[in-house]
């Protein structure tokens, strides 16, 4: 796998490390004497420990931190909560130190490390996989068990235990520290509790997304659209562990052709950079991305989960919770999800809307804080009187105050209402008000739409507005909203056909790269003409079969259409934060009342006319 060559100050990569995690970094925890706000002891003491572990078929190293609450030992003991970091952070990071010291502040004994390949952890970085990741958090819970000892010989005697060498011990983290959760818990069933965040179901999805022929989570057997901004930029960050730490065990030394990853993710990541897709590989690919994916191993996970995922979140959008929430239902999992506003790429809210900040500092006050406290209660404390909340909850940006969240004891919520895509450009309500008619665009072999600089949204850089080019896109509008705003919430779908001659000439290919890819999108276009692309979401889409009708599944939204405003559907040609399509390829719609195309809504409230 070829490395990016161009040079990244540490400063700005140890910033990037930051925004990954959604917060600013933090000095790290001072282990002889911790101080509190005010300049009081912390409630709690924090020991740098080490423990080597064995861990597909390698020995790594484990840099960690045990936050030990006062008044807690062996004649007094206390649950556990297991946090690590999100990729590219380690222990002591943001959000990691944050959980860290807010779990031991309200009495649970707490275990920070940095993940295998991250911080000064060794070994490669293996994605999150449960035979090397989990294997090695399962160590962890031997630690907490007081069957295994630090390699200082350390040994801990005060975690609540469920039975002999069962610690009573729940896991938070978000996104890398989301998944890890899981893979965890399906290989070692003492977990008691889980609360992933902003995480993955599918990464085959999350890097390479296809929007249609869904047979499994969130993704089918083609791959899609491969998204090379955000991909590149995590690449980055994981080979650069080395020079942001040059004291790491050598055991994080890489296979060939990548620095600090494991071999079947540099070949992934090299079929990616190749932009074909031969048959082989391709499925090669495809299995290996899903292994180390929650979609693989759900069936195994027993755990208690409460699953929270940003609305504003182009990494890993809602879609990859909801799937994680259907089977975890389906298989009789306890499982709750809460769609709060910020993920990977949409900034963070006011905390006092009720969002939780990162720093954990508004645990009690926000209603994010308050259910994963309520959550911990219930399943490490045991006290039955903590309620474990409704279904889905799902944050609305328009509301302020406690009314910021609405809750439902169902998901997904609300009803549907169908619109109809006229031969006009208009979005009807009625098939008998579609008019005949045709219109088409062309790619060209340069991206002509523009959905986000997904370095920027990294970096934290400022990023120029959505925008589609003439005759590279079809759009269709609704007419204004009247009377009620329109409250969408959940993953609108749209069922089409569209013609492609070019793209029927080589959809037989057994490269997949050469079959048609569209990107469908969501705009909210206000009275005056301005419009946002909500949360700048799109969904790409590899056309199984220009001769028959698909349905694409866009990202899941919350959002209100105010009177006056309209919704916008647009069909494009490219989007300049993924790879688009091979060759020239001229694409029509056609449209008539008795076949056209549909557009599916999940409204809560309101009728689009």
């Amino acid at each position: 796998m070829p490395c990016v060559s161009r040079a990244v100050s540490r400063p700005v990569l140890r910033t990037s490390l930051a925004l990954l995690a959604g917060t600013a970094l933090t000095v790290p925890v001072v282990l002889s004497a911790p101080v509190a706000a005010g300049g009081a002891a912390a409630p709690y003491t924090v020991t740098a420990l080490r423990m080597t572990v064995r861990a597909g078929g390698r020995t790594c190293p484990v840099d960690m931190d045990l936050y030990r609450p006062r008044g807690v030992d062996a004649a007094h003991p206390a649950p556990a909560v297991l946090t690590t970091n999100g990729f590219g952070g380690s222990k002591a990071d943001g959000v990691t130190g944050a959980n860290a010291r807010a779990f031991a502040s309200r009495g649970y004994v707490t275990l920070a490390y940095s993940g295998l390949g991250f911080g000064r952890s060794g070994c490669p970085i293996s994605l999150d996989d449960p035979g090397i990741d989990g294997q090695a958090a399962s160590r962890l819970i031997d630690l907490l068990a007081g069957t295994r000892t630090a390699d200082d010989g350390t040994r801990i005697d005060y975690v609540t235990q469920d039975g002999p060498g069962d610690p009573r011990v729940g896991m938070i983290g978000g996104s890398y520290g989301g998944a890890i959760q899981m893979a965890t818990a399906a290989i070692d069933h003492r977990v008691d509790a889980l609360v992933p965040q902003i995480t993955w179901n599918d990464l085959a999805y999350s890097i390479d997304p296809n929007n249609t022929g869904r047979t499994r989570g969130v993704s089918g057997p083609v791959p899609g659209a491969y998204k090379h901004e955000w991909t590149n930029g995590f690449f980055l960050m994981g080979e650069a562990q080395g020079l942001l730490h040059p004291g790491l065990d050598p055991s994080w030394i890489g296979s060939a052709g990548c620095l600090h990853f494991v071999e079947p993710a540099c070949r992934t990541k090299r079929l990616l950079n190749s932009h074909r897709y031969p048959p082989g590989r391709t499925r090669e690919m495809l299995r290996y991305a899903r292994s180390v994916s929650p979609v693989s191993y759900l069936k195994s996970v027993k755990a208690p989960t409460l699953l929270i995922q940003g609305e504003a979140d182009t990494l890993f959008n809602l879609n990859e919770a909801a799937a994680t929430y259907r089977t975890l239902r389906a298989q009789g999992t306890p499982v709750r999800m809460i769609w709060q506003y910020w993920g990977h790429s949409g900034g963070i809210k006011d905390p006092a809307r009720g969002e939780l900040s990162p720093d954990m500092g508004n645990l009690e006050s926000s209603y994010v804080g308050q259910r994963i406290l309520a959550w911990f209660d219930r399943y490490l404390r045991h006290r039955p009187e903590a309620g474990t909340g409704p279904a889905f909850a799902y944050y609305r940006d328009w509301a302020t105050g406690p009314s910021a969240y609405a809750t439902s004891s169902a998901f997904p919520t609300g009803g549907g209402q169908r619109l109809y895509l006229s031969g006009d450009g208009r979005l009807v309500d009625d098939r008998g008000k579609v008019a005949r008619g045709s219109r088409e665009y062309r790619n060209l072999l340069v991206p002509t739409s523009h959905s986000e600089n997904s370095p920027a949204a990294l970096f934290g850089f400022p990023d120029m507005p959505p925008y589609d080019i003439k005759g590279t896109y079809l759009d269709w509008t609704s007419a204004p909203v009247t009377g009620g705003p329109v409250d969408v919430v959940g993953a609108p779908k749209v069922t089409l056909k569209v013609s492609s001659p070019q793209a029927e000439e080589v959809q037989n290919s057994p490269d997949a790269a050469d079959r048609l890819v569209l990107f469908a999108k969501l705009y909210d276009v206000a009275p005056d003409g301005g419009k946002t692309l909500v949360h700048r979401l799109v969904a790409p889409v590899r056309v199984p079969d220009v001769t028959r009708k698909f349905t694409v599944e866009l990202p899941g939204i919350v959002h209100r259409y105010e009177p006056g405003h309209r919704l916008r559907l647009v069909i494009a040609a490219s989007d300049t934060a993924y790879v688009g399509n091979r060759g020239l390829k001229r694409v029509t719609v056609t449209s008539a009342p008795e076949d056209t195309g549909v557009l599916e809504l999940p409204v809560t409230e309101g009728v689009l006319r």
